[in-house]
């Protein structure tokens, strides 16, 4: 696993503290059905992804959620690879005004070993 620099983990660390997470588990039992976004590079969605997810990459989530998900409420769960990248894009969300948005503790690394359901392009 890649080890991150000090100041990327200190921002993530405060934009944890700003957000929710929600681990595997509890969003597969929810009886809430989010929108599940991968927020991770293109390549790295087409290696594998959540089942029901859209990709939408850091890179340009901020530019175009609101063509997507116009409804400030609506339920909204991020997720990267390891949980550092939803954990900004959640915080960037709640500061254009998402009330109910939260990044997927353990990213997708925690989705796979929960065995929660992928796709994989071939």
């Amino acid at each position: 696993m890649k080890s991150h620099a000090p100041r990327f983990l200190a921002l993530v660390a405060a934009s944890k503290a700003q957000i929710q997470e929600i681990s595997v588990s509890d969003l597969l039992d929810s009886s809430n059905s989010p929108i599940l976004i991968d927020v991770r590079e293109e390549s790295e969605w087409k290696r594998s992804h959540a089942s029901g997810a859209i990709h939408m990459g850091k890179g340009i989530l901020e530019r175009d959620i609101e063509s997507t998900c116009p409804d400030l409420s609506a339920h909204i769960v991020l997720y990267c690879g390891g949980g550092y990248r939803s954990a900004l894009a959640a915080d960037a969300l709640q500061q254009m005004g998402y009330n109910n948005v939260y990044s997927l503790a353990g990213g997708f690394r925690a989705w796979n070993a929960g065995r929660a359901p992928t796709v994989e392009d071939s």
